[in-house]
């Protein structure tokens, strides 16, 4: 009897609209699929998984930084609850910057800017590494390109391009 109860209510709430958006996106994802065939895609693929502690690394320190400058509270802003403070945070470590919320105190611009300036050095300082994991895949597939029968060292070798 529950059952019943709970699939009427699920019905009411899930209509043909939403069904068909979600295979749609299921769909969508399907282009994931195309990474086999590309050998660009292939490159990018495996530069995240190679960055994968970096980036994780990234991920926790940003949102570190949000949930640190979102505590900072002034009663003169406009930043009435957590939220729209976590909001400000966001927009601002990413350096967005909507525009539809500023502080207006001094020490709130300067907070601001701290939080800026932090967001900034926080995504900049993982790029390096990402982009010298990137250079080595290129350079990997672009002597396979060039040398098929030629010797591969153990530590490149680990990643497949062809899978």
């Amino acid at each position: 009897m529950d059952v019943v109860v709970e699939l009427t209510v699920v019905r009411q709430y899930v209509d043909k609209a939403d069904i068909l958006e979600f295979i749609s996106i299921i769909k969508i994802l399907r282009l994931f699929k195309l990474t086999r065939h590309s050998p660009g895609l292939k490159i990018l693929v495996h530069t995240f998984k190679a960055s994968a502690k970096e980036l994780t690394l990234l991920v926790f320190f940003l949102v570190l930084g949000i949930v640190i400058f979102a505590s900072l509270d002034n009663p003169d802003n406009q930043f009435k609850s957590i939220p729209l403070g976590l909001w400000w945070a966001i927009v601002t470590m990413t350096t967005v910057g909507y525009g539809d919320m500023a502080p207006k105190t001094y020490l709130g611009m300067f907070v601001g800017a701290l939080c800026a300036l932090a967001g900034v050095l926080t995504i900049a300082l993982p790029v390096p590494v990402i982009v010298s994991n990137f250079s080595m895949f290129y350079s990997h597939t672009q002597n396979l390109r060039r040398k098929p029968n030629s010797e591969v060292p153990i530590e490149i070798r680990s990643y497949d391009f062809d899978n």
